[in-house]
């Protein structure tokens, strides 16, 4: 291995923008709903934190810049150009350079999708996540069906680049609900979907809910294993192969920011609560920034930094960290460079009675889990990293 480890995932830029039209009850990312906010000077923020950013990761090729949230699509559509610009000013890009805006059907409308086209973005995520109005209200989302389908319509007439997420085994989901759901979500897709079975997060309204007691319907264990092995059946059959545990593309569609963080690549994480990974002055640190959103636009003013942590990986660190996100992926763990990360070798034991079982595979060095191991995927990680 010649090269610097992080050039095997590649380096890219995360940007959070933390606004909400509403809080949705499962959700636990870091975000926030505000009714003013002061576009120009949260403009000037992210500016100021991509020069410090650029100044700590010199001679890097830029491939993917994803704007995550919260809402993107709340953003003016000049902010989101001022980053972009701000951002190619100070990196190399790669030719195929894949600018992801995450949206909401109800923060979108025709002009404002031309506008972040126009902007430089390249790809839209939108949060659909049902195609059931009645579960949208249930799930605390704003739009319907018929509002989703229009979004979708209008990102397609925008970028050749769509996805769009779903989330199953919901309250009083049959087996069938779902698999009708996804047909539909199958015949009207274009080349990537985020399938996600919903967890209940602790600090959620959901995670509350089900804490008392009055979170009913949700599916047992069986009917969720069920729906994961229906999901991979239906979209593997329609040209949509998992490429990661949740996540479906066409060939040579699959998100190539998410591919940043599942192969152990760099990321620059700027904006509220971003957590990021760089290598700087010669040592592997992960990164986070202040959550609250007031809090991060004042350190970034007067500190001229949004970062509160910054901790130094150790070797073996960096290697479990690998291990446990690239074996999500359908290509698997690289068993070399895991090696040269940790110093050591995975338990021959070990691997031998994970293969034996059917759970995992190994071919030209690398180890990948099979259909029937994704579903234990953290049993699997348990015994090959105690």
């Amino acid at each position: 291995m010649t090269q610097p480890d992080w050039q095997y995932g590649g380096f890219g830029i995360y940007l959070h923008w933390p606004f909400c039209q509403a809080k949705c009850p499962y959700c636990d990312f870091n975000s926030h709903v505000s009714a003013n906010i002061d576009q120009a000077r949260w403009k000037a923020a992210y500016l100021a934190e991509i020069r410090r950013g650029a100044a700590e990761t010199p001679d890097r090729m830029l491939t993917s810049v994803f704007f995550g949230g919260g809402t993107p699509s709340l953003m003016a559509p000049d902010t989101v150009a001022a980053i972009i610009s701000e951002i190619r000013s100070h990196w190399p890009t790669a030719n195929d350079l894949e600018i992801t805006l995450e949206a909401n059907p109800t923060s979108v409308e025709a002009a404002r999708f031309k506008a972040y086209r126009d902007a430089g973005v390249n790809r839209v995520s939108i949060g659909i996540q049902a195609l059931n109005d009645t579960d949208l209200k249930r799930l605390g989302r704003l739009h319907s069906v018929a509002e989703a389908r229009r979004a979708f319509d209008l990102a397609r007439d925008c970028f050749d680049r769509v996805s769009f997420d779903l989330i199953y085994a919901r309250q009083d989901q049959t087996l069938s609900d779902w698999e009708i759901e996804l047909r539909l979500a199958l015949a009207m897709a274009a080349d990537h979907l985020s399938l996600y079975q919903l967890t209940i997060e602790d600090g959620t309204a959901f995670g509350a809910r089900f804490a008392a007691g009055n979170l009913r319907g949700l599916p047992t264990d069986d009917l969720g294993a069920d729906m994961y092995d229906l999901t991979q059946d239906l979209c593997e059959s329609a040209g949509f192969p998992a490429y990661e545990v949740s996540n479906h593309a066409r060939d040579l569609a699959q998100s190539r920011h998410n591919l940043i963080y599942w192969r152990g690549g760099e990321y620059l994480g700027l904006g509220p609560g971003a957590h990021g990974r760089i290598t700087h002055q010669g040592m592997r640190v992960a990164t986070e920034t202040e959550k609250a959103p007031t809090a991060w636009l004042k350190r970034v003013e007067q500190a001229g930094s949004g970062e509160t942590v910054r901790d130094p990986l150790a070797d073996e660190d960096r290697a479990v960290e690998y291990m446990m996100m690239s074996l999500r992926l359908s290509e698997g763990t690289d068993l070399q460079r895991y090696s040269t990360l940790s110093g050591k070798n995975l338990s021959e034991k070990s691997l031998k009675m994970l293969e034996d079982e059917g759970l995992v595979k190994i071919a030209s060095d690398r180890l990948t889990a099979t259909a029937t191991g994704r579903r234990v995927l953290n049993g699997i990680l348990r015994e090959l990293l105690t």
